[in-house]
C-alpha cells in the first residue's frame, strides 16, 4: 500500500518479535489455532494444516512468489483484505474465527462478518489481528481452493474455496463456499451452498450450484484491465464447479 501511495503511515510497528503471535496449534477439540505472524511457508509445510485443513496450504502455496511466501503472513493477508487475495476466500469457506485485540480488550469476529469492502475489514483502528481459529472438520469433510491466476502478479482473477461434509450415503450435509477476486471483497456464496446441502453431489446438482456461485455479487463484479465483469462472472461459475468437485473428492477419499 505504501509503494502504491495508497497509505502514508506516520509510524510502522514491526510485530515479528511479539510473543504469542506465531505458531500453529491443534487443540483438544480438533480445531486449529494459527498465530497472525505465521508465514505462508509455515502454512504450506505444516503437517497439521495439510492433514486437517488442506485448503489453507493450497491457497498459501499459490500466493505470489517464494520471497513473499517466506515473509508474508496469514494475519497480514486477512487484515489487508485485498479483494484478489487467496486466504480470505479460505477463511470464509472454513469459517475462521478471527481474533482481534486492543490495549484494553479482546474479541472474536466471524469470517462472514470480517470482510466489509475494498481493503476494509471489521478491525477497529486500535486493534491488531492476533490469530485465527479454524473449526474442526468432522468425519466425511473435505476442502479445496482453486483459482484463475493473473499470469504476472499471481493474484486471483477469480478464486473459490469450498468446504463440504458428505455422509455415508453420499449426501452433502453441510457446505461453505468462499469467493475472492470476483468482487470488492471475499464473500460467502450462501445461495450456492443451499443447492448442495441435502443432496447427492451429482453433476447436475453441482452445475446448478455453480450457476448461483456469484449470485451475491450481481452488479458488483470487478471490471478492470485484467478481466471484464462478464468474464469474472463466467469464471466464478467454472471455478465454483472445480472447487466443489475437489472438496467432494477430498471428503469421500
Amino acid at each position: 500500500m505504501m509503494k502504491l501511495r495508497i497509505a502514508s503511515p506516520q509510524a510502522i510497528v514491526d510485530l515479528r518479535n511479539v510473543e504469542g503471535l506465531k505458531g500453529i496449534t491443534e487443540n483438544d477439540d480438533g480445531s486449529i489455532t494459527i498465530g497472525s505472524m505465521t508465514t505462508y511457508y509455515e502454512l504450506i509445510t505444516s503437517d497439521v494444516i495439510n492433514s486437517k485443513a488442506c485448503a489453507i496450504a493450497e491457497a498459501a502455496s499459490q500466493v505470489a512468489d517464494t520471497q513473499v511466501r517466506n515473509w508474508g503472513t496469514i494475519g497480514g493477508s486477512l487484515a489487508h483484505a485485498d479483494p484478489a487475495g487467496d486466504l480470505p476466500a479460505v477463511a470464509v469457506a472454513l469459517g475462521f474465527e478471527i481474533h482481534a485485540a486492543s490495549a484494553r480488550s479482546q474479541r472474536t469476529i466471524a469470517s462472514d462478518r470480517f470482510f466489509r469492502g475494498y481493503l476494509e475489514t471489521a478491525l477497529r483502528p486500535n486493534e491488531i489481528l492476533t490469530g485465527v481459529t479454524v473449526p474442526a472438520q468432522g468425519a466425511g469433510s473435505g476442502c479445496a481452493y482453486v483459482k484463475l491466476a493473473n499470469k504476472a502478479s499471481h493474484y486471483a482473477v477469480v478464486g473459490v474455496a469450498a468446504s463440504l461434509t458428505i455422509d455415508d450415503g453420499g449426501v452433502c450435509t453441510s457446505a461453505r463456499i468462499g469467493i475472492t477476486g470476483a468482487g470488492p471483497h471475499a464473500i460467502r456464496s450462501r445461495r450456492a451452498e443451499r443447492i448442495l446441502v441435502g443432496k447427492e453431489l451429482t453433476e447436475s446438482v453441482v452445475n446448478r450450484a455453480a450457476q448461483r456461485g456469484g449470485a451475491e455479487l450481481a452488479g458488483m463484479f470487478n471490471d478492470d484491465v485484467h478481466a471484464s465483469a462478464e468474464y469474472r462472472e463466467a469464471m466464478t461459475q467454472v471455478y465454483t464447479t472445480r472447487a466443489v468437485n475437489a472438496a467432494a473428492a477430498c471428503a469421500v477419499g
